[in-house]
């Protein structure tokens, strides 16, 4: 089985308050680009195996792995092979591990008919980490929470061009927040989001964006340089270049 685990983009990212546990609340719009793609493939084995292409992937461990540990511990569905093309930018704000991970679940799913519902994908996706749920339903959500609260919007960007900017710049989650003040935001991000996207520019906000400009001033020209060409909204996704 081959799947397409597609990137998304925020629009808006609000950082409300540091929880006890270390995770940040927040709010935002994860809106899904499907034309921004991975390529992962599974197939059944007698040994599990992962490998991977493209983009290297940091650090130790990989999230389809332990998307399919979830699924055999619970289902005992066997060993499969796994083979993963990375082509969305790693630190870019787009969601494409997270996305990996939900993919690997929902592939999972159909490859060995378990019938689970995407209430209960969502829940192991949850497990994986804060976007991954989002990326079940893969449709519009004004996300909540540290991920896990998400509301489905009408919002629908077909009829325009989104273009990336992608700096090779890697931006790593505990620098975004570093310098991060948590506050509630005025006036509301649904309320924002369902104005005329015209109206978007100087309201709807990426709170990372005042510091993470401070310490890449390229990230800042870059912005700048989208609206002199011409764009309707310009703004950095998630935490990431």
């Amino acid at each position: 089985m081959i799947v397409y685990p597609n990137a998304k983009i925020n629009i808006g990212l609000n950082v409300i308050r540091k929880r006890d546990d270390g995770y940040h609340e927040l709010s935002s719009v994860f809106y899904p680009v499907l034309d921004v793609y991975d390529i992962l493939e599974i197939l059944p084995s007698d040994k599990f195996t992962i490998s991977s292409s493209g983009i290297e992937i940091p650090g130790e461990g990989n999230i389809c792995e332990k998307a399919w540990k979830l699924l055999d511990t619970d289902f005992g569905i066997g060993n499969v092979k796994v083979h993963l093309h990375k082509l969305i930018p790693i630190g870019a704000g787009l969601g494409g591990g997270s996305s990996d991970g939900a993919f690997m679940l929902k592939a999972l799913n159909e490859l060995f008919d378990l019938n689970i519902n995407n209430a209960q994908l969502e829940n192991y996706a949850l497990q994986l980490g804060a976007d991954c749920p989002f990326f079940i339903d893969n449709i519009p959500k004004y996300v909540q929470g540290i991920g896990e609260k998400m509301t489905a919007i009408d919002l629908d960007l077909s009829a325009y061009e989104l273009k990336f900017i992608f700096p090779e710049l890697h931006i790593s989650t505990a620098e975004a927040y570093g310098d991060i003040t948590p506050k509630i935001p005025e006036p509301n991000l649904l309320d924002l989001i369902n104005q005329p996207i015209e109206n978007w520019k100087g309201k709807i906000k990426n709170d990372f964006e005042k510091s993470i400009f401070e310490q890449h001033p390229k990230l800042q020209s870059i912005k700048e340089q989208l609206y002199k060409d011409g764009a309707i909204y310009a703004a950095m996704s998630g935490s990431g270049a």
